[in-house]
């Protein structure tokens, strides 16, 4: 049996090889835009984050949001006003659905793989996000800073209080005891001179019951009377100011010493006119500028060496034969062997005090009083004793007893005692002069004030013919004021 040939129909074969062309050029397409795709993403750095998909999913669940928010809108618009009450809690707004709309805590808007550019596998069973607990605020009290560098003014100035004040107690005790020593010591000397010390002004010597008086924290003072060539004695301690912290600070860096004031005050009979001064540099410079009768009759400072007095004090005598009666062997004895204790003796019959300042100058002449001033310093240190330099000062109070003494018996001569009243008119005639001076600027300056005054009540005048003659009268009478005065005797 003969085999029969078969073929292809051209019916059949060109939808065939239509199809086949088809499916070669899909295949190159997809391989073209794959490789492309791929030559795009070595290219950008940023190619593995896709944005295109993060937009659509963005945008999906801002579609999700707006419809859930349309939904709680319908909800709360048909749910019951629910009214707050005291005991809700302060932070419950923040569980309230109207201040937080389209918040839902149940979803989560964060996708792990939107930053992987790779294709994403659907799950099989989304398995749910477990519901996030609500926001919970806690009372937190205020804050207290324990942070001691945030406090250093405070205790600073609390520490400095602290200091002020021990520093004030302890001062205030050891001068009070230093003035009570002292007294103590020199209690025995002075009482065998006068017959009353400690007198503090009252009535009756009987009641008095503290001798020493306390001025102030620093200052302590005593009166002795009874005894003759002098009305009383009065002494002054003045001590360092311990009690204040500034003047510790000061007298550490200047230092200083505690000081005995005597003041004698003379009979006015017991004592010549004459004024004598010896002090050293520091104290002579002070006195020259601050006492009026030193700066009156004595400007002129001279060094003690001629005396063979030694350190540098300074001489200032009204006469010259005072300072050289005055400096005797037993005086410059004592300034020998306590350079440093002595530092002034004043004696002086016009004593006034301080020089009065330019506005201050009295209308009278000061009535000057015969006084003898001893100031001695009480030298304490690291290689004496607080006792010691209290037993040096005795022979220095005994130096004022002599000096009393001597003071009473001396005597100026005659050229000196001439010289000393001439002085003494001198100073008294300029008193008076300046006085007169000042009453004539006074007056001018009172006669000039009216005349300015009667000046202006004519300007105020509106008539000009009565101002015209108040002028006229008014110059009348300056000129009578001018002429001179004139005497008329009468020759019968």
């Amino acid at each position: 049996m003969r085999r029969r040939k078969s073929f292809l129909c051209p019916a059949t074969l060109l939808p065939m090889l239509m199809l086949a062309i088809s499916i070669n050029l899909m295949s190159g397409t997809s391989e073209a835009a794959k490789s492309n795709e791929y030559a795009d993403i070595e290219d950008n750095d940023f190619a593995e984050f896709d944005f295109e998909d993060e937009t659509d999913e963005s945008s999906k669940v801002e579609v999700e949001d707006e419809d859930d928010e349309f939904d709680t809108n319908v909800e709360d618009e048909e749910a019951e006003v629910e009214v707050e009450t005291e005991n809700d809690d302060e932070f419950s707004h923040f569980e309230d659905d109207e201040e937080f709309e389209g918040f839902n805590p149940k979803e989560d808007h964060e996708d792990p793989d939107e930053f992987y550019n790779e294709p994403k596998a659907r799950p099989e069973k989304a398995t749910p996000n477990p519901p996030k607990q609500p926001i919970k605020i806690v009372n937190i009290p205020a804050h207290l800073r324990t942070n001691w560098e945030n406090y250093y003014m405070e205790i600073f100035m609390i520490i400095g209080i602290i200091v002020y004040f021990l520093n004030f107690f302890t001062g205030k005790t050891k001068n009070q005891k230093i003035a009570n020593q002292w007294f103590n010591s020199h209690r025995s000397l002075l009482e065998s001179q006068f017959s009353l010390v400690g007198d503090d002004g009252s009535k009756n010597t009987e009641d008095i019951q503290e001798p020493l008086t306390k001025e102030s924290e620093n200052i302590f003072t005593f009166w002795c009377s009874g005894r003759v060539c002098c009305e009383g004695m009065l002494v002054e301690l003045k001590l360092l100011k311990r009690q204040d912290l500034v003047g510790v600070i000061s007298t550490a860096m200047k230092p200083a010493h505690d000081q005995v004031h005597v003041r004698v005050e003379m009979s006015p009979e017991d004592m010549d006119s004459f004024i004598f001064c010896i002090a050293n540099k520091k104290s002579s410079l002070r006195l020259a500028k601050e006492m009026n009768d030193l700066a009156t009759y004595c400007p002129e400072r001279r060094p003690a060496d001629k005396f063979d007095i030694p350190g540098s004090y300074f001489i200032m005598s009204e006469v010259a034969e005072v300072a050289s009666a005055m400096l005797d062997a037993k005086m410059i004895s004592m300034f020998r062997k306590y350079p440093d204790a002595i530092d002034t003796i004043h004696f002086s019959d016009q004593f006034t005090g301080p020089k009065p300042g330019e506005d201050q100058q009295p209308l009278e002449l000061p009535q000057g009083k015969q006084v003898l001033i001893f100031v001695f310093n009480i030298l304490t240190g690291k290689d004496k004793s607080l006792d010691e330099a209290i037993e040096e000062t005795k022979p220095l109070m005994q130096l004022v007893f002599y000096c009393l003494d001597k003071v009473k018996r001396y005597k100026l001569s005659r050229e000196a005692k001439t010289k000393a009243d001439k002085n003494r008119t001198r100073v008294a005639e300029n008193h008076w002069r300046s006085i007169h001076a000042v009453k004539a600027e006074k007056a001018a300056e009172e006669r000039e004030k009216k005349r300015r005054e009667i000046k202006e009540r004519i300007r105020e005048i509106e008539d000009p013919e009565k101002q015209r003659k108040m002028e006229e009268r008014e110059n009348r009478r300056e000129k009578k004021k001018q002429q001179p005065k004139m005497k008329q005797l009468k020759v019968n």
